[in-house]
């Protein structure tokens, strides 16, 4: 009878990515996946180390696991990713429920890992992460007709507050023939919608080209069949080039969303940072961006209480998004990181202030955000259909505005029956805090 075996994936859509390689290898090799920890034989866990919260939730979860075990219902357990491979040997030490603790660099060898583990033998193993795959196949675990496209391993850009440097090592590209052969087999295979990351996105090919080449690599993806929607996440403002917007411009494959983490406003502590630009340097570049893409969604990310944040640096930020109005947003609590230079900032702020400016910041962007959508009252949008909600007898999806996992709703009625993937066009008519509220005027099936 075939060994069972649940993932729980942490974290990034990267993260996941790394994880859906795993399994594949696994099921390749005989074992049966399951959705559920509790239905397992095996649990792995692929765990997050980026922030406090994130390495709170790992640890939480490791321990939930470890009572499966004692209880019988689980035999093995074992761990990875970010959060092992930042602490490494102190993790195994601390978790001895866990029967394999396995570095990023080492989870290409997942098969053999956990064959060894069955035959009762713990692993602890470090290769470099410098191994770690950039390519491979996958089971998808999204739903069917989207999926990640992950470019890039690593960063190189040293954010004075940010471990992922430490943890996942330089900026690696994988080369453009391998990540166009996994899109058209991932297009071959039903996906619709790709959604393309890296830690640093607009950084692609830096490494292995001389230069940048995103824009290429987007151009090649709306070549290929079957893709409706390409999105890209994560590109830093310094890496906003023309040829990226003019692509994105003309593609219409390419959904007009840029996510462009800028962290803050203030030079000086964009500078304390180690990021690019100022209040002015910015406000130029959105302008510019949405003079070169008309209706372009722009998203950010924040982080306030960073150390010697004071209340003027703060409020220069809250004006800041009154102006710029991005359509979406996301803002976090400054968390010191132990092993960033950050970290040994004199000027360390108190988890309740930087909490407490986060959510002003996300009470400002909430009014932002409703004002946006009840401009949208009675447009008529394409979505994509995610499922159905049986509590409020709707249809919900997504638009192209919004990106899977981080941005909001919409959702709608229909006279027709559809089906999960399929694209509709949806007359507005209500707003929802950050989601819309919709008909379906046209069913793409019944063209």
């Amino acid at each position: 009878m075939a060994i069972k075996v649940g993932m729980v994936s942490l974290g990034c859509s990267k993260n996941l990515v790394d994880s859906e390689r795993m399994l594949y290898k696994l099921r390749s090799h005989g074992y049966q996946l399951v959705t559920e920890p509790g239905l397992a034989d095996v649990a792995i866990v692929n765990t997050c180390g980026f922030i406090k919260s994130a390495k709170e939730e790992a640890i939480e979860t490791i321990l939930e696991l470890g009572k499966l075990k004692d209880d019988g219902t689980l035999k093995k357990i074992v761990i990875t990713g970010c959060l092992v491979e930042r602490y490494k040997n102190e993790i195994a030490e601390q978790f001895p429920e866990a029967d394999a603790v396995v570095g990023i660099g080492n989870t290409k060898d997942i098969v053999d890992i956990l064959d060894r583990v069955l035959a009762d033998e713990r692993c602890v193993c470090f290769a470099s992460k410098l191994d770690a795959e950039l390519s491979g196949e996958r089971v998808l675990s999204t739903l069917p007709f989207f999926t990640y496209l992950k470019v890039a391993e690593g960063c190189s850009n040293c954010c004075t507050y940010c471990a992922i440097p430490m943890i996942r090592g330089k900026f690696r590209s994988e080369p453009m023939e391998d990540v166009l052969k996994e899109a058209r087999f991932l297009a071959e295979n039903g996906v619709t919608e790709l959604v393309v990351i890296a830690q640093d996105t607009a950084q692609y090919g830096k490494d292995l080209y001389g230069g940048p080449k995103l824009a290429e690599l987007l151009t090649e993806l709306c070549k290929i069949d079957g893709l409706k929607w390409i999105r890209t996440l994560y590109c830093y403002p310094e890496r906003i080039t023309d040829e990226l917007l003019d692509v994105i411009a003309r593609e219409d494959k390419i959904v007009k969303y840029l996510e462009i983490p800028i962290q803050h406003c203030n030079g000086d502590i964009l500078s304390r940072m180690n990021r690019w630009g100022d209040a002015e340097k910015l406000e130029a570049l959105f302008k510019h961006i949405r003079e070169k893409i008309p209706n372009v969604v722009l998203r950010t990310t924040l982080i306030t209480g960073f150390p010697g944040e004071t209340e003027e640096q703060f409020n220069e930020l809250a004006e800041f998004i009154t102006r710029v109005r991005f359509d979406r947003l996301g803002c976090f609590p400054y968390s010191c990181e132990e092993g960033t230079k950050a970290a040994t900032f004199p000027d360390q702020i108190d988890e309740e202030t930087a909490a407490h400016r986060a959510d002003i910041i996300m009470e400002q962007q909430m009014l932002i955000s409703c004002e946006n959508n009840e401009k949208l009252l009675g447009a008529e949008l394409e979505a994509v259909v995610e499922g159905f909600d049986k509590f409020g007898e709707c249809w919900f999806g997504r638009t192209p505005l919004d990106a899977p996992d981080i941005d909001g709703k919409v959702f709608f009625t229909s006279e027709e029956p559809l089906e999960i993937g399929q694209y509709v066009t949806i007359k507005i008519t209500d707003t929802l805090d950050y989601d819309l509220i919709g008909e379906v005027i046209i069913n793409e099936s019944a063209k």
